[in-house]
């Protein structure tokens, strides 16, 4: 069994030849998949069954809730707390970590939602879901009659106290069913499709949270040969379009371009990104769970990288919320040209990140998975590529000994005594997952900074680069620094939060608030990428 590719832009999305792997198999109908980073899991709904699971590699399928109230979507807000659609109860919940239940709404005008079914969060907090009725069909739901006459999509304000109505956000007659709903990765966008109408409109979101200029964005998704309906819907991280469809999934590019098409064997319902890095593909198909391993990811959403804070060195710090702290400019108020840009990707060393490397010691490993930083600087390195920038990778090397290092500052001295970054050895040697990819250059230095004893502003000044985004390790030092000094020169400086990692979260808070704010863009890896051309 092959996916069809329509358009070149989607091999590099899917290995066509790469079949699905079923995971289990033997249940009703599955639903509301969803990765948690920290235990590496995933949970899905059977609400037929009446029942949520778990899928994890090393224990195969479980069962965790029984019953589950028929519960259909799920996903996880920033704190990680899960939020789940109930059939049964026409109810938006939210269940804690530590099993406490809120129910968030019921009501709409007084009267019961008919049955929430689709849900995610945006950045702010903020909470949309989809109203159809499936959920007052027996099977789906319990039967009962319907209150409400017509079928919304609401949002619960990030101030929203449980158990006030939800926001309509679109006209009260503009959907048939609306199901699936996704973001685009900068949030300026919003996607829902239609069950009934075999169609997907694209909106704006507004500063108020609403969603206007309505428009199909992609309509006939309809095949009378093939079983399968507009129902779960995602994006990647370029914004290519992932929805259930007649044979499994088909792929829409930004424009409403059909580039491509995922084959199942069984009719699809839902999907999310999960795994380790981001890129594989799981997916509800009915009365059985499958990965597909892809060549992208899905778009960031803000439980992945708040949530996957799994040290206590962390969270002795009182920081529960990790990065809610940060001051940023999510959304760029300008645009990043490929060809005049370079990507620093610095000191993204084993000795300087890694368990067992030389500053192991001083929590870094940990404070690197807590922002996810690897994932996120490979996936924004495969970006500036695409656009024509420049990938310099910047590394610090001492020879045996550390010669000729001075000892006057702390971190010289720590260089020598842990005999760090030493050339040859495997410390010296980029982390995984960040290996220079052909066409990049690579820079030596022995400073803290990526200007001083590097051939790295020479690259920029003979490659035309004006605009620099700056990421790596640690953040309060060699980042820091190295856009201090850029700005100095007269370079633009971006810095991606999510892109930097240093020895725990109040350093890396210190940096990004106080040390960035006056000499770089600010921001994450998800406005850099809205803001090129």
């Amino acid at each position: 069994m092959t996916h069809q590719a329509i358009a070149d832009s989607f091999r590099k999305l899917v290995d066509v030849s790469e079949a699905m792997e079923r995971l289990g198999t033997g249940f009703i109908f599955t639903e509301g998949p969803l990765w948690h980073p920290g235990e590496q899991s995933l949970i899905f709904s059977d609400m037929p069954g009446d029942v949520r699971r778990k899928y994890s590699p090393s224990a195969g399928v479980t069962e965790i809730a029984r019953p589950s109230n028929k519960g259909n979507g799920m996903t996880y807000d920033a704190d990680l707390n899960l939020l789940i659609c109930e059939h049964s109860t026409s109810s938006v919940v939210r269940q804690r970590p530590d099993g406490t239940r809120e129910t968030l709404c019921t009501h709409f005008e007084g009267r019961e939602l008919n049955s929430p079914n689709d849900i995610i969060v945006a950045r702010d907090g903020s909470i949309y879901f989809t109203d159809p009725t499936y959920g007052r069909m027996e099977g789906f739901g319990v039967l009962r009659e319907l209150q409400l006459p017509f079928r919304g999509v609401y949002r619960l304000p990030p101030n929203h106290v449980p158990g006030d109505e939800p926001q309509l956000v679109v006209p009260r007659n503009m959907f048939g069913q609306p199901n699936g709903l996704c973001f685009s990765p900068c949030e300026k966008w919003m996607w829902v499709n239609d069950t009934e109408q075999a169609n997907i409109r694209m909106f704006d979101v507004a500063s108020d949270g609403s969603l206007t200029n309505g428009r199909v964005f992609a309509g006939g998704i309809i095949d009378d040969d093939l079983a399968g309906v507009p129902d779960g819907m995602k994006v990647d991280r370029d914004g290519n379009l992932y929805v259930t469809a007649p044979g499994g999934i088909w792929v829409y590019s930004f424009h409403g371009e059909l580039i491509g098409k995922i084959t199942c064997p069984e009719l699809v319902a839902n999907m999310h990104w999960g795994g380790s890095d981001w890129s594989t593909l799981y997916v509800c198909a009915t009365t059985s769970l499958y990965a597909l391993k892809t060549r992208t990811m899905g778009r960031e959403e803000p439980f992945m990288a708040v949530t996957s804070i799994p040290t206590p060195a962390l969270n002795t710090q009182g920081d529960s919320k990790v990065n809610s702290d940060l001051v940023l400019q999510e959304n760029l108020d300008f645009r990043i040209d490929g060809s005049r840009t370079a990507m620093i990707i610095q000191d993204m060393q084993n000795d300087v990140m890694m368990d067992g490397g030389a500053f192991a010691h001083t929590g870094s490993p940990d404070h690197a998975r807590a922002q996810n930083v690897v994932s996120n600087i490979r996936r924004l390195a495969d970006h500036v590529r695409s656009r024509g920038g420049m990938i310099v990778h910047v590394w610090m090397v001492l020879e045996p000994g550390a010669p000729y290092l001075c000892q006057h500052a702390g971190l010289q001295r720590g260089l020598k005594e842990h005999n760090a970054l030493v050339r040859g050895t495997w410390g010296v040697q980029p982390v995984a997952g960040l290996e220079p990819q052909p066409g990049d250059l690579i820079v030596e230095k022995m400073s803290m900074s990526a200007w001083e004893t590097s051939r790295l502003e020479a690259y920029l000044h003979h490659g035309q680069r004006d605009t620099i985004i700056n990421t790596g390790s640690w953040t309060n030092m060699s980042v820091e620094h190295t856009a201090r000094t850029g700005a100095d020169k007269g370079f633009h400086m971006i810095v991606p939060e999510d892109c930097c990692s240093t020895q725990n979260h109040d350093w890396h808070r210190a940096s990004v608030n106080y040390g960035l704010s006056d000499v770089a863009t600010v921001t994450r890896a998800n406005g850099v990428i809205a803001a090129f051309n």
